[in-house]
């Protein structure tokens, strides 16, 4: 019967070569997640950009009809004061009608230099928009390709990928709570993803700095969990070196 430490080092050890595997399929893909992800991102930026542009457009034309409406209302003024101007009874009285169409034409002038402003910015603006639209589609266009890519590794993968993660799912069940948040801890920290390791030729798989011989003993013996003192790995286990006896020397034949 194994000790209750060999079956927990047995397990960790297990979810750690299926964590190993699902690695190797994503190594495969290398950046292009990634890559498509960012691009997603930014074309999701573009298009936000691209949303406040045709507002402000919006915006701006609305400030356009609100100068027309007030060029009319200008000019029903002045019909008005025009003929209220030909009925005046004094000097006062045409006085003051002049000044108020004096200062309706200044309204309705403002009101052109305005919108003659306003235009030349909306005609910026659509500028911007054409820019935009150009560098929106040259980053569509990537995004597209390294999708295919990485739709092509993906399904390369899938199958395998799948399996794996349903093994993993099983495998995890088998490793008590407090040991798996260790290991996804170390496995975080670890470049090579490597949370659980054998030591190999007297070194830590994980590190490679020697491990010393007593504790090679310990962890042959399993009765305790034992971590690499350098970089804090798990050591589930000691592999064995397999000796290659020599080959026996081919006598020479005397002439």
């Amino acid at each position: 019967m194994e000790s209750p430490v060999a079956q927990k080092l047995e397990a960790i050890l297990n979810l750690q070569n299926i964590d190993s595997r699902l690695d190797a399929i994503f190594k495969v893909r290398g950046a292009l997640p990634e890559e498509v992800q960012d691009l997603e991102d930014e074309i999701i930026g573009y298009e936000t950009r691209l949303s406040k542009f045709n507002a402000d457009i919006s915006s701006m034309e609305d400030e356009i009809k609100k100068y027309k409406d007030a060029i009319k209302d200008s000019e029903k003024l002045i019909k008005k004061y025009q003929d209220q101007q030909m009925n005046v009874r004094n000097n006062r009285e045409y006085d003051a009608i002049t000044k108020e169409l004096e200062l309706q034409d200044l309204e309705i002038q403002v009101s052109k230099k305005k919108i003659t402003e306003t235009q030349v910015r909306i005609e910026n603006k659509e500028k911007d928009i054409a820019d935009l639209n150009e560098i929106l589609k040259d980053r569509q266009k990537d995004l597209d390709q390294k999708k295919g890519e990485l739709d092509t590794i993906v399904s390369e993968s899938e199958n395998e990928e799948k399996k794996l993660r349903n093994e993993r799912e099983k495998a995890a069940k088998k490793v008590e709570e407090r040991l798996i948040k260790s290991y996804d801890k170390i496995r975080i920290n670890a470049k090579n993803g490597l949370a659980v390791v054998l030591v190999k030729r007297g070194a830590c798989g994980g590190c490679f700095n020697i491990v010393p011989p007593q504790r090679q003993a310990e962890i042959r013996e399993r009765k305790k969990i034992i971590v690499c003192e350098h970089c804090g790995r798990i050591l589930a286990g000691v592999e064995d070196e397999i000796v290659e006896e020599p080959k026996p020397k081919r006598k020479r034949s005397k002439k």
